[in-house]
């Protein structure tokens, strides 16, 4: 797949640019990289040192007019001209700005899947817009750990209390459960990736199977030589009477 990256630097950070870029690299060529802003403001500095470290095209665009951000209708545009020239397969749009909520479905109406990457602070119509979205905070090298010092325990409380998420994952392994109630993670992952902007990574795993079994409410088993993954709804209360005879009076 060829991607082309468009960048809004006015309005997200370089710190996981690199970040953005590895995870595209799981999805085809990043072929096209284009990054728009104001060259001559202070507050782009941090991305001039990415530009010729990452192979990034810097494309200007003077603010002609203070409070209107003319780096919003020169992205469209080079978005537009790329969608036409049928030179890509896909587009990687790297900003937090809702405003191109319009531009990711009309690039989803011709067929080409949209990456999206922002901040925490982006707001949820552009996220769900997207074929797929990841919070690039979860994208930013992590700081050197002191290694002397005894790891936190890993918790899986933060999936379980997300219930929108419990929810997509039961709905998506219900749906494509087979007749003995067990489902194929890779059936599981694509009715997701076909419903939702789900990204593992924003919760802290790189595979959804790590999600599935951190939850802690999925049976896993592994079949054909460890090489297939299946789950299964857990099924907690009927666990507990199996534990808990009924007293009878």
């Amino acid at each position: 797949m060829r991607i082309a990256l468009l960048i809004d630097c006015d309005n997200v950070s370089s710190s996981a640019v690199e970040g953005v870029l590895a995870e595209l690299a799981k999805h085809g060529t990043v072929n096209v990289r284009h990054a728009h802003g104001d060259w001559k403001s202070t507050y782009l500095n941090g991305w001039v040192e990415k530009l010729h470290a990452n192979a990034i095209r810097p494309l200007q665009q003077f603010a002609y007019t203070s409070g209107k951000n003319a780096t919003d209708a020169a992205m469209i545009i080079d978005a537009m001209d790329l969608l036409y020239s049928k030179n890509v397969d896909g587009f990687a749009l790297m900003t937090s700005d809702s405003d191109f909520t319009p531009l990711v479905m009309r690039i989803l109406e011709s067929g080409l899947p949209v990456f999206g990457f922002g901040e925490r602070k982006t707001p949820s119509a552009f996220v769900h817009a997207c074929s797929q979205f990841i919070y690039i905070e979860n994208l930013v090298p992590a700081p050197e750990v002191d290694q002397s010092l005894p790891a936190a325990p890993a918790g899986d409380s933060s999936l379980i209390e997300d219930h929108a998420l419990m929810q997509l994952l039961r709905n998506a392994v219900d749906q494509v459960s087979e007749i003995d109630g067990w489902s194929h993670l890779s059936k599981v992952g694509k009715y997701i990736s076909n419903t939702s902007s789900f990204s593992p990574i924003n919760y802290g795993y790189k595979k959804l199977g790590e999600v599935l079994r951190a939850s802690g409410t999925f049976d896993i088993e592994m079949r054909s030589d460890n090489t297939a993954m299946y789950v299964k709804p857990r099924a907690p209360r009927a666990a507990l009477k199996a534990a808990k005879p009924v007293q009878r009076r």
